[in-house]
Protein backbone atom coordinates (compact mmCIF):
# COMPACT_ATOMS: atom_id res chain seq x y z
CA UNK A 1 0.00 0.00 0.00
CA UNK A 2 1.32 3.42 -0.92
CA UNK A 3 1.28 5.85 1.99
CA UNK A 4 1.70 9.55 2.48
CA UNK A 5 3.21 11.78 5.13
CA UNK A 6 1.67 14.74 6.87
CA UNK A 7 2.60 17.81 4.82
CA UNK A 8 5.77 19.73 5.64
CA UNK A 9 4.85 23.40 5.59
CA UNK A 10 7.91 24.96 4.08
CA UNK A 11 8.84 25.99 0.57
CA UNK A 12 12.34 27.44 0.81
CA UNK A 13 12.54 29.18 -2.57
CA UNK A 14 10.38 29.88 -5.62
CA UNK A 15 11.47 31.41 -8.95
CA UNK A 16 9.43 32.95 -11.73
CA UNK A 17 10.47 30.16 -14.14
CA UNK A 18 8.81 27.57 -11.89
CA UNK A 19 11.89 26.30 -10.04
CA UNK A 20 11.41 25.81 -6.32
CA UNK A 21 12.95 24.10 -3.33
CA UNK A 22 11.59 22.66 -0.10
CA UNK A 23 11.58 19.78 2.35
CA UNK A 24 9.49 16.73 1.47
CA UNK A 25 9.84 15.48 5.03
CA UNK A 26 11.94 16.05 8.13
CA UNK A 27 13.83 13.64 10.36
CA UNK A 28 13.43 12.73 14.01
CA UNK A 29 12.04 15.08 16.62
CA UNK A 30 8.56 14.76 18.00
CA UNK A 31 6.12 12.40 16.23
CA UNK A 32 4.02 14.09 13.59
CA UNK A 33 0.25 14.41 13.79
CA UNK A 34 -0.09 10.77 12.74
CA UNK A 35 2.34 9.35 15.30
CA UNK A 36 5.28 8.76 12.95
CA UNK A 37 8.95 9.67 13.06
CA UNK A 38 11.18 9.35 10.00
CA UNK A 39 14.71 8.25 10.78
CA UNK A 40 17.73 9.95 9.23
CA UNK A 41 18.90 7.88 6.29
CA UNK A 42 15.44 6.49 5.56
CA UNK A 43 15.64 7.61 1.92
CA UNK A 44 19.30 6.78 1.24
CA UNK A 45 18.72 3.44 -0.45
CA UNK A 46 15.77 4.69 -2.52
CA UNK A 47 17.62 7.80 -3.70
CA UNK A 48 20.60 5.65 -4.69
CA UNK A 49 18.31 3.35 -6.67
CA UNK A 50 16.77 6.33 -8.49
CA UNK A 51 20.22 7.67 -9.29
CA UNK A 52 21.39 4.31 -10.66
CA UNK A 53 18.34 4.15 -12.95
CA UNK A 54 18.54 7.80 -13.97
CA UNK A 55 15.07 8.47 -12.53
CA UNK A 56 13.54 10.75 -9.91
CA UNK A 57 10.41 10.54 -7.76
CA UNK A 58 7.37 11.97 -9.53
CA UNK A 59 6.06 15.49 -8.90
CA UNK A 60 2.28 15.41 -8.53
CA UNK A 61 -0.47 17.80 -7.53
CA UNK A 62 -2.19 16.60 -4.32
CA UNK A 63 -0.83 13.03 -4.69
CA UNK A 64 -2.88 12.61 -7.87
CA UNK A 65 -0.98 10.48 -10.39
CA UNK A 66 -3.24 11.86 -13.12
CA UNK A 67 -1.95 15.37 -12.45
CA UNK A 68 1.83 15.57 -12.90
CA UNK A 69 2.81 19.24 -12.67
CA UNK A 70 6.53 19.19 -13.36
CA UNK A 71 9.60 17.23 -12.37
CA UNK A 72 12.07 16.93 -9.55
CA UNK A 73 15.59 17.98 -10.48
CA UNK A 74 17.40 16.94 -7.32
CA UNK A 75 16.71 15.12 -4.07
CA UNK A 76 19.07 14.66 -1.17
CA UNK A 77 19.15 14.11 2.56
CA UNK A 78 20.68 16.76 4.79
CA UNK A 79 20.78 17.10 8.57
CA UNK A 80 17.17 18.25 8.67
CA UNK A 81 15.40 15.98 6.21
CA UNK A 82 14.65 15.29 2.56
CA UNK A 83 15.52 18.42 0.57
CA UNK A 84 13.92 18.57 -2.87
CA UNK A 85 14.55 20.87 -5.83
CA UNK A 86 11.99 20.83 -8.62
CA UNK A 87 10.58 22.71 -11.59
CA UNK A 88 6.91 23.28 -12.29
CA UNK A 89 5.79 22.83 -15.87
CA UNK A 90 4.61 26.33 -16.73
CA UNK A 91 3.20 25.11 -20.05
CA UNK A 92 0.34 23.25 -18.34
CA UNK A 93 -2.52 24.92 -16.50
CA UNK A 94 -2.12 23.06 -13.21
CA UNK A 95 1.58 23.91 -13.11
CA UNK A 96 0.82 27.61 -13.56
CA UNK A 97 -1.91 27.39 -10.92
CA UNK A 98 0.43 25.71 -8.45
CA UNK A 99 3.04 28.41 -9.08
CA UNK A 100 0.50 31.19 -8.48
CA UNK A 101 -0.74 29.58 -5.26
CA UNK A 102 2.80 29.04 -3.96
CA UNK A 103 3.80 32.60 -4.86
CA UNK A 104 0.77 34.02 -3.02
CA UNK A 105 1.52 31.67 -0.08
CA UNK A 106 -1.99 30.27 -0.34
CA UNK A 107 -0.40 26.83 -0.15
CA UNK A 108 3.07 25.90 1.06
CA UNK A 109 3.10 22.19 1.75
CA UNK A 110 5.04 19.22 0.39
CA UNK A 111 4.12 15.63 1.16
CA UNK A 112 5.79 12.39 0.11
CA UNK A 113 4.21 9.22 -1.22
CA UNK A 114 6.17 6.12 -0.19
CA UNK A 115 6.21 2.42 0.60
CA UNK A 116 7.51 1.24 3.95
CA UNK A 117 10.45 -1.15 3.65
CA UNK A 118 11.55 -1.24 7.28
CA UNK A 119 10.16 0.22 10.50
CA UNK A 120 10.03 -0.25 14.26
CA UNK A 121 7.18 0.36 16.70
CA UNK A 122 7.40 1.56 20.30
CA UNK A 123 4.79 -0.63 21.97
CA UNK A 124 4.33 1.78 24.87
CA UNK A 125 3.83 5.01 22.92
CA UNK A 126 2.57 3.52 19.66
CA UNK A 127 5.03 5.69 17.72
CA UNK A 128 6.27 4.28 14.43
CA UNK A 129 9.86 5.00 13.41
CA UNK A 130 10.11 4.67 9.64
CA UNK A 131 13.66 3.47 8.98
CA UNK A 132 13.75 2.56 5.27
CA UNK A 133 11.36 3.97 2.68
CA UNK A 134 10.83 3.52 -1.03
CA UNK A 135 10.24 7.07 -2.27
CA UNK A 136 7.62 7.06 -5.04
CA UNK A 137 6.53 10.69 -5.39
CA UNK A 138 6.58 14.07 -3.70
CA UNK A 139 3.52 16.27 -4.13
CA UNK A 140 2.63 19.89 -3.67
CA UNK A 141 -0.37 19.85 -1.35
CA UNK A 142 -2.78 22.06 0.48
CA UNK A 143 -3.11 20.79 4.04
CA UNK A 144 -6.89 20.90 4.28
CA UNK A 145 -7.45 18.99 1.05
CA UNK A 146 -5.09 16.18 1.98
CA UNK A 147 -5.52 15.80 5.73
CA UNK A 148 -8.35 13.26 5.45
CA UNK A 149 -6.60 11.04 2.93
CA UNK A 150 -3.36 11.10 4.92
CA UNK A 151 -5.13 10.16 8.14
CA UNK A 152 -6.97 7.34 6.39
CA UNK A 153 -3.78 5.99 4.85
CA UNK A 154 -1.92 5.97 8.15
CA UNK A 155 -4.95 4.55 9.95
CA UNK A 156 -5.08 1.65 7.49
CA UNK A 157 -1.40 0.86 7.87
CA UNK A 158 -1.48 0.90 11.66
CA UNK A 159 -4.71 -1.06 11.94
CA UNK A 160 -3.25 -3.73 9.66
CA UNK A 161 -0.04 -3.82 11.69
CA UNK A 162 -1.87 -4.25 14.99
CA UNK A 163 -4.08 -6.99 13.60
CA UNK A 164 -1.15 -8.82 12.01
CA UNK A 165 0.65 -8.82 15.37
CA UNK A 166 -2.42 -10.37 16.99
CA UNK A 167 -2.72 -12.99 14.26
CA UNK A 168 0.96 -13.89 14.55
CA UNK A 169 0.37 -14.48 18.25
CA UNK A 170 -2.36 -17.00 17.33
CA UNK A 171 -5.44 -14.91 18.11
CA UNK A 172 -8.64 -15.88 16.29
CA UNK A 173 -10.69 -13.28 14.45
CA UNK A 174 -14.28 -12.44 15.15
CA UNK A 175 -16.29 -12.01 11.95
CA UNK A 176 -17.67 -8.60 12.96
CA UNK A 177 -14.20 -7.37 13.86
CA UNK A 178 -12.82 -8.49 10.51
CA UNK A 179 -15.68 -6.88 8.56
CA UNK A 180 -15.36 -3.61 10.52
CA UNK A 181 -11.66 -3.42 9.65
CA UNK A 182 -12.28 -3.97 5.95
CA UNK A 183 -15.15 -1.46 5.77
CA UNK A 184 -13.85 1.25 8.08
CA UNK A 185 -10.15 1.15 7.28
CA UNK A 186 -9.84 -0.27 3.77
CA UNK A 187 -13.11 1.20 2.38
CA UNK A 188 -14.64 -2.16 1.39
CA UNK A 189 -18.36 -2.06 0.66
CA UNK A 190 -20.66 -4.04 2.96
CA UNK A 191 -20.99 -6.88 0.45
CA UNK A 192 -17.24 -7.00 -0.26
CA UNK A 193 -16.40 -7.10 3.45
CA UNK A 194 -18.98 -9.80 4.16
CA UNK A 195 -17.76 -11.94 1.25
CA UNK A 196 -14.11 -11.56 2.32
CA UNK A 197 -15.04 -12.53 5.87
CA UNK A 198 -16.83 -15.66 4.65
CA UNK A 199 -13.91 -16.69 2.46
CA UNK A 200 -11.15 -16.10 4.98
CA UNK A 201 -12.84 -16.99 8.25
CA UNK A 202 -14.92 -20.00 7.20
CA UNK A 203 -13.72 -23.00 9.21
CA UNK A 204 -10.58 -21.34 10.45
CA UNK A 205 -9.28 -24.64 11.76
CA UNK A 206 -6.24 -24.60 13.99
CA UNK A 207 -5.36 -21.14 15.36
CA UNK A 208 -1.90 -21.23 13.78
CA UNK A 209 -3.38 -21.97 10.36
CA UNK A 210 -5.97 -19.25 10.77
CA UNK A 211 -3.30 -16.75 11.80
CA UNK A 212 -1.15 -17.59 8.78
CA UNK A 213 -4.11 -17.16 6.45
CA UNK A 214 -5.11 -13.85 8.02
CA UNK A 215 -1.58 -12.47 7.90
CA UNK A 216 -1.23 -13.35 4.22
CA UNK A 217 -4.58 -11.71 3.44
CA UNK A 218 -3.60 -8.48 5.20
CA UNK A 219 -0.21 -8.48 3.50
CA UNK A 220 -1.98 -8.72 0.16
CA UNK A 221 -4.18 -5.74 1.11
CA UNK A 222 -1.31 -3.55 2.30
CA UNK A 223 1.30 -4.60 -0.24
CA UNK A 224 3.74 -5.59 2.51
Amino acid sequence: MDKKTAPVLEIKALKDNGEFEGYGSTFGGEPDAYGDVIAAGAYRESLSAHKAKGTMPKLFWQHNANEPIGKWLDAKEDDRGLLMRGKLNMDVQRGREAHALLKAKDIDGLSIGYRIKEYSVDTESGVWTLERLDLVEVSIVSVGANESSVVQSVKAAKAAHDLMERLKAGDRLERREFEALLKGTFSFSNSEAERAARLHLKGQGEPADAADDGVEFLRALTGR
